[in-house]
């Protein structure tokens, strides 16, 4: 199967969100939350992840996380992440509370298409303080992709994690997950990085930007948001629309889109220190606004 004919099939399957110039969205993906080891990227950011989605929470956004927001390749469950990070999901669950919250998979949490494993660790969790189970994310769907589409203008945005371009860890995503399990993730802590990855092989990741480009060419240039290999990326109007959210792993910086007012921006949150010597977390625009019809 191509990589042309599985972008199709997760656009035809997509489930479509209705969206107008007051709604607004925060597009985050490839957080690799993992269980805070040395190999866990995202514990180096993961105050500025929470600061940042704390922060579109009570802005009155909505969270999409498209793709990878868990690392279960290296991790074998679950409940090692969440308590982690349980500062985060339950964050994340108030989201889920007031139907703001939209999960995408991707390669890296590739098992959560299964809707019962999804409902079986997701669905709530044990408080040893309590000594019950409480809910969790009850009734959480994840998707294979999503579109948004314009309530006036019928515009749609494809959303997607985008490892459909990438045959290895799509066809071949259990074999990849093993060699990561058992090859990688000791070398990652010695600095060694995964050549399979296309976040951190330039050539493989060139190549998957490309296969989801000429798919859009073949689909009427549809405005694409994904993830997975890393690399922020934003479209100037006229060319392909196809834009990156980035990571939530780069070295002491997060990146994500922002959807307000009929107008996309991509935007990186990162620590800064004051002329006092104190640090903040500030939020830096790196490209944009621009309006979403003028990509139509």
């Amino acid at each position: 199967m191509s990589s042309n004919t599985r972008l199709s099939r997760a656009y035809k399957n997509a489930q479509t969100l209705i969206f107008d110039d007051s709604s607004k969205f925060i597009f985050f993906s490839d957080c690799h939350r993992g269980d805070n080891s040395f190999a866990d990227d995202f514990a180096n950011n993961r105050n500025v992840y929470f600061h940042a989605i704390r922060h579109y929470y009570k802005e009155g956004f909505q969270y999409c996380e498209l793709g990878d927001g868990d690392e279960l390749w290296e991790n074998l469950h679950f409940k090692d992440i969440f308590e982690a990070h349980k500062n985060v999901y339950q964050q994340l669950r108030e989201y889920h509370l007031k139907n703001r919250l939209h999960m995408i998979w991707g390669n890296h949490d590739m098992v959560y298409k299964d809707p019962n494993y999804v409902k079986d660790h997701l669905g709530s969790y044990f408080e040893p303080i309590d000594e019950c189970n409480k809910e969790l994310f009850k009734d959480i769907t994840y998707h294979e992709a999503l579109v948004l589409k314009h309530r006036d203008t019928g515009q749609q945005i494809f959303l997607v994690h985008g490892h459909q371009a990438d045959w290895w860890n799509y066809t071949f995503w259990r074999w990849a997950r093993f060699l990561v399990r058992v090859l990688w993730k000791p070398l990652q802590v010695w600095g060694i990085a995964d050549p399979t990855s296309p976040a951190k092989n330039y050539k493989e990741l060139i190549k998957v930007e490309r296969r989801i480009k000429k798919w859009m060419l073949n689909n009427e240039k549809l405005l694409t948001i994904a993830g997975h290999t890393h690399r922020p990326r934003f479209a100037v109007p006229g060319e392909i629309p196809f834009f990156n959210d980035g990571s939530c792993v780069h070295p002491r910086s997060i990146t994500g889109i922002e959807i307000t007012n009929g107008e996309i921006v991509l935007i990186k949150w990162h620590i800064a220190t004051k002329e006092d010597g104190t640090l903040q977390i500030v939020r830096v625009v790196l490209e944009g606004p621009k309006k979403l019809q003028d990509y139509q």
